[in-house]
Parts: structure tokens; sequence; C-alpha cells
């Protein structure tokens, strides 16, 4: 795996967090003035004592909650995801399977560089795995239970590997802020719809005089609304869209930290055959783990609808990838990353 691809990963993981919180914060100012405008229209004929919209304080309030919002998700969106999966953190290990996580931990810390991040246990017993944290000083490494026990020694490393691999790349960074702030989404526009549909009850038997505008705010409540219906599909779908080609270089990187590649196809073989969904791991993290725990079939498809679903890459192909690279090193001793 080249040095530079490493260096790439990492520029692109930090753009692509500074452009994930601008557009969540445009998108609550969009929300918020958007919303100033259309009150500022309706109230245009008020007569004379009537209430006249004019100081734009909803958007001003609801762009100043989302600044907010946005460092509480930085703070912590890795507590956030880790609550969602019930693990618990592993600070004093009591049996041989807990023990021998801490170990490998240790040493792919070592051998990837980073700090050691802290260890977590999913109660769950498909075998799956993640990181989280915003840089390696603040990352953990979460498993679930039963990845402890269907994996062997050197299988665990290779899966720990390429979480460390997340970590070292950023990646963790870029894809807890999109589970945090995709939850936050989906919460607000939730919030705004009961509160339309609660607001128009209210209104229903109301009479009066109607507001100027007309057609102009039509239009600006229809945009704003379908705003608010798509925003949670929407992000939904960039934290799937952004999470494929990350994998395939974390699985480089896991090969480069243990130089065993056909351990890591071989616990992937094992992910990927073992009963499905991962129970205790819900859709807003599903793009953390290093396999769908939603046991969808469109992750094993490639194309453009698979592009937009799938959370993951084509585990076939992850696995054919890594044997072809075990291959080269048997025969070669250098560590060759296939090309996609």
């Amino acid at each position: 795996m080249s040095t530079a691809n490493l260096f790439e990963q990492q520029r692109q993981n930090r753009r692509r967090s500074a452009v994930l919180v601008t557009v969540f914060i445009l998108f609550f100012a969009w929300i918020g003035f958007g919303g100033d405008l259309v009150l500022y229209l309706q109230s245009g004929g008020a007569e004379p004592g009537q209430y006249r919209h004019t100081v734009p304080l909803v958007g001003i309030a609801v762009t100043l909650l989302a600044i907010g919002m946005t460092g509480f998700a930085w703070r912590t969106g890795a507590k956030q995801v880790l609550s969602a999966t019930g693990a618990w953190e592993l600070i004093s290990a009591s049996t041989d399977d807990e023990r021998r996580f801490v170990n490998v931990v240790e040493e792919m810390a070592i051998a990837s560089g980073l700090p050691k991040p802290k260890v977590w246990i999913v109660p769950d017993d498909d075998p799956n795995a993640f990181a989280t944290g915003i840089d390696p000083k603040t990352a953990h490494v979460a498993v679930t239970r039963g990845l402890l026990k269907t994996l062997t020694r050197d299988e665990l490393q290779a899966v720990v590997a390429h979480e460390m691999a997340h970590v070292r790349n950023l990646d963790v960074r870029l894809m807890t802020l999109l589970a945090a702030l995709v939850g936050v989404i989906a919460i607000v526009s939730d919030v705004t719809m009961r509160g339309l549909r609660f607001g128009g009850r209210g209104r229903s038997g109301g009479g009066g005089k109607k507001g100027g505008g007309g057609a102009l705010v039509i239009v600006l409540l229809v945009l704003w609304l379908v705003t608010v219906i798509l925003a949670p599909i929407i992000s939904r779908m960039l934290a799937l869209a952004v999470s494929r080609k990350r994998e395939y270089l974390a699985d480089a990187t896991a090969a480069q930290f243990t130089r065993n590649p056909a351990a890591l196809a071989s616990a992937l073989e094992k992910i990927e055959h073992a009963d499905a969904p991962t129970k205790a791991i819900k859709h807003g993290v599903a793009h953390l783990c290093i396999a769908d725990p939603l046991g969808r079939r469109v992750t094993n498809r490639e194309g453009f609808v698979a592009d937009l679903l799938a959370t993951h890459p084509p585990m076939a192909r992850r696995i054919a990838r890594l044997k072809q690279m075990a291959y080269q090193y048997e025969k070669t001793g250098e560590l060759v990353e296939p090309a996609l």
C-alpha cells in the first residue's frame, strides 16, 4: 500500500469532515431563515397593529443551535455511538477471550504507531467490529461478543488491525460525525413535522385574513417542506456513499500492520457466513462496522444502486483482493494493494 494513498485518504477525510459540518449548519440555516422568509411574506398584508414578522429570530436561533449541536456531536459522538450499541468498556479482562482481545489491541497499537484505544465489547452473538472517535487520541475499538468466540487469534488480530487502520486514516472522525449528525437531522425533521401537524390542527378552525406573497409563499413553503422530509433520507444515503472505498484501504492497511492478509480474508469469510443481522447495531452506526450488520443483500452487489444503498463493498470482492495480496506476498515477499 502506497504512503500517498494513506495521506490522500487522511486529507480527503479532513475535507469531508469540514464539508459535512458546513452542510449540516447550512441545512439548519435554511430551515430557520426559510421559515422566517415564509412568515415574512405571509404577514406582508398584516393590518396596522397586527404582527409583522421582520426580524429573522427563528433563523438566528436555529443556526446557533446547529453550531452548538455540531460542537456537541464533535465532543460526544463516540459516546453516542457506543451507547447506541449497548457496548461496555473492557477495563479489567476476566476471561481468556477478553485478555486475548486486550493483548491484540496493544500489539496493533504498536504496529500502527498509534496510542492504545479504549476497548469495548458489544453484547451480541453475531461477529462484527467497529472503531469510533474523533482522532487517534480519543479512539475506541469495539467488537461483539460473537467475534471473540468465532475468530482465531490471528483472525482477531487482523480485524483489530482493520479498525486501527480506520483510526490512522481518520475514517473514524468522518464516520463518527456522520453518525451523530444523521441522528440529529432525523430527530429535528421528525420534531418539525410533528410541530407542523400540531400547528395545522390548531389553525384548522380559525379564520382571518390571508397574508401576502401568493404563489411565492407556496413555492417556498413546498421547498421548505421537501427539505425537511427528505433530509433524513439524504443524510443516510450520504453515510452509505462515503463508506465503501475506505474499506478497501483499511483492508490493505491491516495487511500491512499484520503482514498476514490471509488472516483478514479468513476472518471476513467467517463474519460473512455467520448468522445476521447484528441486532445490537442499528442503521445509524451500520457504516462504522467491518461488515454490514444489517445483513442486506444489496451489500453483495455492485453498480449504481449498491453504491447508493450499501454500507460496504461486496464482501466477496474484499476477500478476493486480500487473497490476491496473500498470494503475491507469499511469492515475492512484498505486499501490493490490488487495483480497484
